[in-house]
């Protein structure tokens, strides 16, 4: 056992009126460590169609900072891989289009692959040629018989999101050209560990990535990994570089067996290595709760910024409702005027925040953290206070 949050909603079954009159659905959430492989693993997982529905509420396009950093990998990448007219690159989990819009700017052709309804309209309002479906190897077996195939296949913060990796990864091997390549990212386990982001578990998530882990599922897959960056993103992430192992040309470079030994340095083959991680997110959720019961008690408002995943894991594996938080703030308006799961907490448009002048912002998305108290600086003309909870408590 890795870590047991109990019974909590999906994270991201955001509530309407109608909604809070009904009883919620609530699914373990309990996650495994394999001591074979050292894949993690939520131990019962919710089908995916329950999960990624027609009316999804993640649209990646609300952070500038995501969108930034998708803009700077399409620069990198067009330049290391010579991209250009006579290119196809396809996204998987293309999500509203926020980093094929750069592909299509630079008038390199591609199109994504993307299974929710909401985010693909979103997507096709910026012209871009969207498949809206699943990816597993059957759905690339179709796509390379209609010579849809890839030079470039990019999977962004995908790979955790699929129950099963390896039908998924196979995919990438049939749908490759044969000297096509590979990026993928994904938040990094050895992080998520060291760190304490338990509030990134939720049912959403079905694999929580080591690269040890990720490098066998590539190989056992007709995949060469031949490179490795860490990025900064989502609390710290791996990218890599990945070809076909029957045709691709490319070198391994250092980075791949420099990680391997990073993360064995660290103990991430062992078990002792994912001991303590639950005592260390109950002890996040205690000093969380306490916080926010002293407020209440010396009357001081507490509210939230970002009605993300990660908070509703928090809030809810704390038992926080809207006593505690009177309400969450969002920029993306697929959210507003609905409530949370579990906690029922409302959210709100940012207008509430100027007109309320709370104590406290907790921040949730923790990831976002320097981009959104940049954007709501202004609190601290009436001595406003930003709180985050992970790796630990902190006021600021």
């Amino acid at each position: 056992m890795f870590a047991d949050l109990g019974k909590l909603p999906l994270s991201n079954s955001y509530l309407t009126s109608t909604d809070l009159k009904e009883i919620e659905k609530c699914y373990p959430l309990r996650v495994m460590v394999c001591e074979e492989c050292w894949l993690v693993q939520t131990e019962n997982f919710v089908e995916a169609d329950q999960i990624f529905t027609e009316d999804y509420a993640y649209f990646s396009s609300v952070s500038t900072s995501w969108l930034d950093h998708a803009r700077r990998y399409v620069d990198q990448i067009t330049i290391m891989l010579a991209l250009g007219k006579d290119s196809m690159v396809i996204e998987i989990g293309a999500n509203d289009g926020y980093l094929l819009q750069y592909l299509l700017k630079k008038g390199i052709p591609c199109y994504g692959i993307e299974p929710t309804h909401s985010t693909a309209e979103a997507a096709r309002k910026k012209n871009l040629d969207i498949i809206e479906d699943f990816f597993d190897a059957a759905k690339a077996k179709e796509l390379a018989d209609q010579k849809r195939q890839a030079d470039l296949i990019i999977a962004n913060n995908v790979l955790a999101h699929v129950p099963d990796i390896n039908n998924f990864v196979k995919g990438f091997s049939v749908l490759l050209n044969p000297n096509g390549v590979a990026t993928v990212e994904f938040p990094h386990l050895l992080n998520l560990v060291q760190f304490n982001q338990f509030d990134t578990i939720y049912h959403e998530h079905y694999s929580y990535l080591s690269f040890t882990a990720v490098l066998n599922i590539f190989t056992y897959n007709n995949l060469a990994v031949f490179k490795v960056e860490e990025v900064s993103t989502h609390g710290g992430s791996l990218r890599l570089y990945a070809q076909r192992a029957d045709s691709g040309k490319r070198a391994q470079e250092n980075s791949v067996e420099r990680l391997v030994e990073k993360e064995a340095d660290a103990g991430m083959t062992t078990a002792a290595f994912y001991s303590e991680f639950q005592n260390r997110a109950n002890a996040i959720k205690e000093d969380f709760n306490s916080f926010l019961q002293n407020a209440k008690k010396e009357g001081k408002k507490v509210v939230g910024y970002g009605a993300a995943a990660k908070g509703n894991t928090l809030m809810n594996f704390a038992g926080v409702d809207s006593d505690l938080i009177s309400y969450v703030i969002d920029r993306n308006p697929a959210k507003r005027n609905k409530f949370l799961p579990g906690s029922k907490i409302p959210v709100v448009s940012e207008d509430r925040l100027k007109s309320d002048r709370p104590k406290y912002v907790v921040i949730f998305p923790w990831n976002l953290k320097e981009e959104i108290v940049e954007q709501l600086s202004y609190i601290r003309e009436w001595n406003g206070k930003f709180l985050t909870s992970v790796p630990k408590l902190k006021v600021e």
